[in-house]
C-alpha cells in the first residue's frame, strides 16, 4: 500500500514541477506579447510620416491617373513570399494557419513562387504542401534582434528585383488581435500599388506649412521607398511574434488548467489510498487488541 502512495506522490511532485514550468512559460509569454505591441505602436507614427513623404513625392514626381481609369493587369512575372511563422513550438495551430492561408493565397501565381520561411516550424509546413523554398531565416527572440532580419529579407528581396524587375513582394503573417488571438493577413509590398500611389498623393498636410522636396525628389522617392519596405518587414515581423506569444499564452493556459485538473485527480486519488492504508492498519491495531484481551481473559479464568 506505501508503494502506491509513494507512487502517486511522485506523480504529484511531477505535475507539480511541470505546472512550475508551465506558469513561467504563461508570464514570459504574457511579457513578449507587451514588448512587441510596444513596438508597433512606437511605429505607427514613423510609418504616417513616411507615408506623407511619399504622397508628396508622388504627388511632385508624376500625375497619376485616376485608380478607376486603370485596368487590371495579370502578373506575369515573379512573385517572392515571405512568410512568418516560429521556431519553437507549443504554438498551437499558429504555423499551420498561416502556411494554410500562404498556400491558398499563392495558388494564383503557378511555377512563379519563391518562398522565404521565418522559422523551421513553418518551413516544414511549407515544405510539405509542396511550395518552393529558397531561403530559411531564424525568428527574431528580442525587438533589436528584427533590424538584422529585415536587413536580410531586403537583401533577398534585392536579389529578386534584379532578376525580374516586374517582380512582386508579398508578406505573409498572424496578425494581433487581442491578448490571446490572431488573425492571418497578406500585403503585397512591391510593386507599390498604384490605387495606394495615389491616395497618398491626395493626403492632407497636417500643417499650414507646405512641404518641398530638397535635392533630386527621384533619390529622395527611393529613400522613402526603402524606409517604407523596412517599416513594413518590420511591423509585420513584430506583429507575428506578438501573435506567436498570444498563441503560447493561449496553450499555456490550456495547459496549466489540464494540470489543475491533474492535480485535484492525483490527490483526491492519494488522499483516498492513504485513508484506506490508514484505516487498515487501525483495523490491524483493534483486532490485535482484541486478541491480546482474548488471550489474557483466557489466562485469568
Amino acid at each position: 500500500m506505501s508503494e502506491t502512495t509513494e507512487s502517486l506522490r511522485r506523480k504529484i511532485d511531477r505535475a507539480n514541477d511541470l505546472q512550475s514550468v508551465v506558469r513561467t512559460m504563461k508570464a514570459l509569454a504574457a511579457s513578449n506579447i507587451g514588448q512587441y505591441e510596444k513596438s508597433v505602436n512606437a511605429l505607427s507614427g514613423y510609418y504616417r510620416t513616411v507615408e506623407l513623404g511619399l504622397g508628396i513625392c508622388f504627388r511632385e514626381i508624376a500625375p497619376l491617373a485616376a485608380p478607376a481609369e486603370r485596368k487590371w493587369q495579370i502578373h506575369a512575372g515573379m512573385v517572392g513570399a515571405v512568410i512568418f511563422g516560429s521556431d519553437q513550438g507549443l504554438v498551437g495551430q499558429f504555423n499551420d494557419i498561416i502556411a494554410d492561408y500562404a498556400v491558398k493565397k499563392l495558388a494564383v501565381f503557378p511555377g512563379k513562387v519563391q518562398v522565404w520561411t521565418i522559422g523551421e516550424r513553418v518551413n516544414s509546413c511549407l515544405e510539405e504542401a509542396g511550395l518552393p523554398l529558397v531561403g530559411l531565416f531564424t525568428v527574431p527572440n528580442s525587438v533589436k534582434a528584427i533590424t538584422p532580419l529585415i536587413g536580410q529579407i531586403l537583401v533577398e528581396s534585392e536579389k529578386l528585383r534584379s532578376q525580374d524587375e516586374d517582380a512582386e513582394l508579398h508578406l505573409f503573417y498572424n496578425r494581433h488581435k487581442t491578448r490571446a488571438t490572431y488573425e492571418p493577413v497578406s500585403q503585397r509590398l512591391l510593386p507599390l500599388d498604384e490605387t495606394w500611389q495615389h491616395d497618398l498623393a491626395e493626403l492632407a498636410w497636417p500643417t499650414r506649412n507646405l512641404p518641398e522636396v530638397i535635392g533630386d525628389n527621384t533619390k529622395t522617392l527611393r529613400a522613402l521607398i526603402r524606409e517604407y519596405l523596412f517599416v513594413s518587414l518590420f511591423r509585420a515581423c513584430a506583429e507575428s511574434l506578438a501573435s506567436e506569444n498570444a498563441s503560447r499564452l493561449a496553450a499555456m493556459q490550456r495547459a496549466d488548467k489540464n494540470i489543475d485538473e491533474l492535480l485535484e485527480e492525483l490527490n483526491g486519488e492519494f488522499y483516498r489510498v492513504r485513508q484506506s492504508g490508514i484505516d487498515e492498519e487501525l483495523f490491524e491495531v483493534v483486532s490485535g487488541f482484541e486478541a491480546l484481551s482474548r488471550s489474557r481473559s483466557s489466562v485469568y479464568h
